[in-house]
């Protein structure tokens, strides 16, 4: 049985894909240790990269060149200073050279040396195939697959008994709701509690608590840059930053310097009806322009979907408990993280497998459960209200214009996470019982509206609003 823990599901990166641009640079990082255990890599000489269907299709406006370079350049997403992008790239471009994982040079052109291939691989609409060629000549070959939210397999290994055997460590598995419901039944625990000793399998709690802090500090530290920000944003669309001007209109006076006191700030404010939906819209907003922007984001599950997630638990912080802590924090990444790991084991969370229901939806339904849980909803009623996300996510196309994630894509992380809020209220005013659809039905729903759904409107930029707009009037 496939374990997935919470921290697979909620990924610190660079934006604006985790599974263009994410998924990329780790498997840049991959190949690279590969070559190293190989015991080849100071013989490699040049190298060459295919990028293969959607992560062709879409790769220029979701920077996956640009992730491919500075993977292969030895940086890490997680602890990259933004700032460095720029100058990393500008310097393989103006010297025609890659210091390849930060110690050998080898010569490297980006617009020759990374191709890009419209022909999808058998496996996934995702491939990337890297090629060292060594001294003596010989080329050596390796393809991978990003298949979203940041995981990176090779299609030989994905059903290798070794991976098998990997699956079996968690005390509670869970394949699906179902499970994980009667799990909660028999230990009379909640959601979180049984992830939590999950995940306990794997880490210290100090382990685990740490780590979510880390996840929460560039969620805030994301949200405040967003909200600090003005401008344009990257690509050519000349797309407005709107989380400034909403920001500067909602925050009135409000006197902080940093970003726990400028969520505390808000916390004191006088929040009525309008100005919520304002607030959460604003808070999502701010993520995805600091995703578009090739900024620091927390896949949740992906980074086209990272906005929905902070800017559900800012609501309960700033809304529903101004005393909420580190303690609801960390129940509601632990039951968000299980809910999106059950959607990847039991569909997708892929946009160019599913469309943008594997992301968005999968997001608003992570943060539905999650808030239900922190609201005082049963373990039955946290599954209802992600199923009730999910359901009005269905069919829900992935169609960026020019490839970017900005059109729809921003939008759509503030549309999530009102449906996330909505959903949870729905779900704690009524009964599980009477529910028509449960949550594993509207699991297996959603992969196969994903298997029927045209190729055109999975992150390939060949249908929907991408081929609907005139970019000459963007």
């Amino acid at each position: 049985m496939e374990c997935i823990s919470i921290f697979d599901m909620l990924k610190i990166g660079v934006g604006p894909s985790s599974s263009h641009t994410l998924g990329p640079w780790r498997a840049a990082e991959r190949w690279i240790s590969e070559l190293i255990e190989e015991g080849i890599f100071y013989d490699v000489k040049k190298v060459q990269v295919h990028l293969f269907g959607s992560l062709s299709l879409t790769g220029k406006g979701h920077a996956t060149d640009l992730a491919v370079v500075l993977g292969l350049s030895g940086t890490d997403p997680e602890t990259i200073p933004v700032a460095d992008i720029e100058g990393i790239v500008a310097q393989v471009k103006e010297s025609g050279e890659l210091i390849f994982n930060g110690l050998s040079t080898i010569p490297f052109v980006i617009e020759e040396d990374i191709v890009f291939e419209k022909d999808f691989l058998p496996f996934h609409a995702n491939g990337i195939r890297f090629t060292a060629i060594l001294g003596s000549g010989e080329a050596v070959s390796e393809t991978y697959y990003s298949i979203g939210g940041g995981f990176v397999v090779k299609e030989e290994r994905i059903n290798s008994k070794r991976n098998r055997e990997t699956f079996k460590t968690f005390p509670f598995p869970i394949q699906t709701g179902k499970e994980l419901l009667q799990h909660c039944k028999t230990g009379q625990k909640s959601i979180s509690e049984i992830v939590l000793q999950n995940e306990l399998s794997l880490r210290t709690e100090e382990e685990i608590d740490e780590k979510l802090r880390q996840i929460w500090d560039a969620m805030l530290e994301c949200m405040y840059l967003g909200c600090h920000t003005e401008g344009k944003l990257p690509g050519g669309l000349n797309v407005k930053r709107r989380a400034y001007e909403m920001h500067q209109k909602l925050k009135g006076d409000l006197p902080y310097s940093n970003p726990q006191e400028w969520l505390e700030a808000i916390r004191l404010t006088e929040v009525k009806f309008r100005s919520i939906l304002k607030w959460v819209s604003c808070f999502a907003l701010a993520v995805n322009e600091v995703n578009a922007s090739l900024g620091r984001v927390v896949t949740a599950p992906t980074n086209g979907s990272a906005g929905v997630i902070p800017a559900v638990l800012m609501y309960y912080m700033v809304i529903e408990n101004h005393e909420a802590d580190f303690k609801h924090l960390k129940k509601f990444l632990l039951v968000a993280g299980e809910i999106g790991s059950i959607f990847k084991k039991g569909a997708t969370i892929s946009a160019a497998m599913g469309g943008c229901q594997a992301e968005i939806g999968v997001s608003s339904a992570m943060a539905a459960g999650a808030l239900t849980e922190l609201m005082g909803g049963t373990p039955e009623q946290v599954l209802m209200a992600a199923e009730i996300a999910m359901e009005h996510h269905l069919g829900l196309t992935c169609d960026p214009i020019a490839g970017l994630v900005q059109v729809p894509c921003i939008e759509r992380n503030s549309m999530g996470a009102i449906k996330a809020i909505n959903a949870a209220e729905l779900a704690l005013d009524s009964d599980p019982e009477e529910a028509k659809v449960p949550f594993d039905k509207v699991v297996n729903t959603m992969w196969e509206t994903a298997k029927d759904m045209n190729s055109k409107y999975k992150e390939t930029s060949e249908g929907g609003l991408a081929v609907g707009v005139n970019l000459s009037d963007c």
